[in-house]
């Protein structure tokens, strides 16, 4: 199945998204309009850190484990996603680019290594809803960067 990609331009410094992003616990907040349930294992932030949600779309609903397999500081993250029963597995990859006006232009990859029959015989449909949902994943991020940051005034 063909990835899907969705971007945004944020105000923050890579370094700032790259920070926030880093821990898992936050992707909850920009996230929770589709995945719900989050139990948490492994280190908080960086490699290795894991969330199991329950993922709703499209009228179904299935648990994912989502893992931290690679982490570039400042530039991207990778996130492995295993569900289905293991019969899909996907990666999911933040790239933080600074811009030249200042800024960040964040963009998140959704792609399938292995997926269902249902999935592949509906590929257009899935690729439409991941779109959708991760269109809106990225207007939540922002908005929750901008929270984060000018809590943590960093």
């Amino acid at each position: 199945m063909k990835s899907v990609t969705v971007s945004i331009d944020v105000p923050q410094t890579p370094e700032q998204v790259y920070d926030f992003l880093d821990v898992m616990a936050h992707h909850e907040r920009f996230t929770n309009h589709y995945l719900s349930d989050w139990r948490y294992s492994g280190p908080g932030r960086g490699i290795g850190s894991c969330a199991t949600v329950s993922a709703s779309l499209g009228g179904t609903k299935t648990d994912v484990v989502i893992e931290v397999v690679e982490a570039d500081p400042s530039r991207r993250i990778v996130e492995r996603n295993v569900s289905a029963a293991g019969r899909r597995l996907a990666h999911g990859t933040y790239t933080i680019e600074p811009l030249r006006t200042g800024g960040s232009h964040v963009s998140f990859t959704y792609a399938w290594a292995r997926a269902p029959l249902a999935d592949r015989l509906l590929a257009p449909v899935v690729r439409t809803m991941m779109r959708r949902a991760n269109r809106t994943v990225m207007r939540r991020l922002a908005t929750e960067l901008t929270r984060h940051v000018s809590a943590t005034g960093s």
